[in-house]
């Protein structure tokens, strides 16, 4: 059963063209990156305040700026009330300096302001109340921005593990021509030897540069998402802390202090109305991106993010893959043409592929009487000598020598190894990879983060109210305990 020279020419040449056509199909590869686009129309403020009408493309500067200013009704607020206790307190300063006139040495207090006994309440029972609803904003606060930096880390590692799983198939690719480089150096010429290496070497390097990119991306995305969390936390834990203290000063009359949380306490709400707005901004982005991911779901060809996931382009590399497929089942057909000679009677090879134009992989489909590729080496064990000096081996046209039996077995090695990665690279082709994951952000992660966006904004907003009345009703006592102790004017 020995092995023609044109048989094993005919072999080596079809790995040879597998190989040089593999790199074809790996390099519309590497440009998929977490990138999406929508088409949302929205007021541009640093545009004239015209609509921006660009879609949802996180590289534009522009469509940063329309989705931002989604939360300008609490950034406006912030401003305002930061504008508002800026005033106020240049007020306080202006009235201490001028509520008192000297009259033979003593000083009078001139009640300029808050002359208002009538509107008295109680201390007590107001810091209790709002320290509760504090709380309950503070709890609403928390789980929500907890559970929702969490969504969002999570979808973004999703994303990048798009980045890691086309960079470990582009590596097996380059594993493979490595391979055929080292087994069939003496088969092929100088020249096809360096194209193989460096086109291994340019797919390595262009699927590492975007892992690389991917994953500082993913670095810059987490450390955002970590800061909106630490401040959010931050907040809400010193309001916690300082309403309390804030009540007591407030309760007992020490006034020094209690001036010095009003401060503290008014620029703390300031601070929750910009998170108010920012939680705001998130949800509509949180919205406009699993709008875009349902979309491209829908028709990954022709969709907002075409220019940035060019599953059309991977499309239509497709045709390489089925060269990839011809090529073999040429090789299966060859073998199982010359049968009698290659593999024992009535065993044939199967043919991993279906009919043309087709050629689906489908290696579960053999017949009982076929074998598999990676199965010829164990098959042919049992008509190899492996002794080349024995008589026998020598004189049997049933057996094939140790030198023959090596060379099958590297070529089929090499012929399994491109098999293995196959189904893999034909994902890749077909965006099947980024479907997967935007399928799992859809399911999985959309609704959560909408819905715990809302709860945060909601609650910030809930307890941003209710600090302005705290701060403004506590403002209010004190300023009637001052009009009832006339020494008490100077702060």
């Amino acid at each position: 059963m020995a092995i023609s020279k044109d048989t094993t020419l005919g072999l080596a040449y079809i790995i040879v063209i597998i190989a040089l056509i593999l790199p074809q199909t790996a390099a519309q590869v590497v440009s998929i990156e977490e990138s999406v686009e929508d088409h949302t129309i929205r007021v541009d403020p640093v545009d004239n305040f015209k609509k921006y009408r660009g879609g949802y493309d996180i590289t534009n500067i522009h469509y940063w700026n329309s989705v931002i200013f989604t939360g300008i009704y609490g950034y406006a607020i912030g401003v305002v009330w930061l504008f508002c206790g800026m005033m106020c307190g240049l007020f306080w300063i202006i009235i201490t300096f001028c509520c008192q006139s000297h009259d033979g040495g003593r000083k009078i207090k001139k009640n300029l302001l808050c002359n208002c006994k009538s509107c008295h309440f109680s201390p007590i029972a107001l810091a209790i109340s709002f320290i509760m609803l504090i709380m309950v904003a503070s709890v609403v606060v928390y789980v929500g921005s907890a559970n929702f930096h969490f969504q969002a880390r999570t979808s973004v590692n999703i994303i990048v593990k798009i980045a890691d799983d086309a960079s470990e198939i582009v590596h097996n690719a380059t594993r493979v021509l490595g391979d055929i480089e080292k087994n069939l150096e003496s088969s092929i010429t100088a020249d096809v030897f360096t194209k193989l290496n460096s086109t291994a070497n340019r797919m390595d390097d262009a699927v590492d540069d975007v892992v690389e990119k991917t994953w500082t991306r993913r670095r810059t995305v987490n450390k955002a998402f970590k800061v909106v969390l630490i401040i959010t936390i931050l907040i809400i834990t010193l309001n916690l802390v300082a309403v309390p203290i804030f009540s007591v000063f407030g309760v007992k009359m020490f006034w020094r202090p209690f001036y010095v949380f009003v401060i503290l306490c008014w620029l703390m709400t300031v601070v929750c109305w910009l998170i108010f707005g920012l939680y705001f901004f998130l949800e509509n982005f949180s919205d406009d991106t699993c709008t875009v991911l349902e979309n491209f779901k829908e028709n990954p060809y022709n969709n907002t993010l075409s220019s940035t996931i060019p599953c059309a382009k991977l499309l239509s590399a497709k045709s390489f893959l089925q060269k990839i497929a011809a090529g073999i089942s040429h090789v299966v057909y060859e073998v199982n043409k010359n049968a009698g000679s290659l593999l024992p009677k009535g065993v044939y090879l199967c043919d991993p592929f279906s009919a043309p134009p087709e050629y689906s992989y489908q290696p579960e489909m053999c017949q009982p009487n076929t074998i598999k590729i990676a199965d010829i080496p164990e098959l042919l064990k049992h008509y190899t000598c492996f002794n080349d000096d024995n008589e026998k081996c020598g004189s049997s046209k049933d057996f094939m020598n140790a030198g023959e039996y090596n060379l099958v077995e590297t070529y089929t090695n090499l012929v399994q190894s491109i098999l293995n990665m196959y189904p893999r690279m034909e994902q890749l082709i077909e965006c099947q990879l980024v479907k997967d994951a935007f399928s799992q952000i859809i399911l999985e992660h959309c609704k959560p983060l909408k819905k715990f966006s809302r709860m945060t904004w909601i609650g910030v907003m809930f307890l941003a109210v209710i600090m302005v009345f705290f701060v403004v009703l506590w403002t209010i006592r004190a300023c009637q305990d001052h009009s009832h102790h006339p020494s008490d004017c100077s702060v």
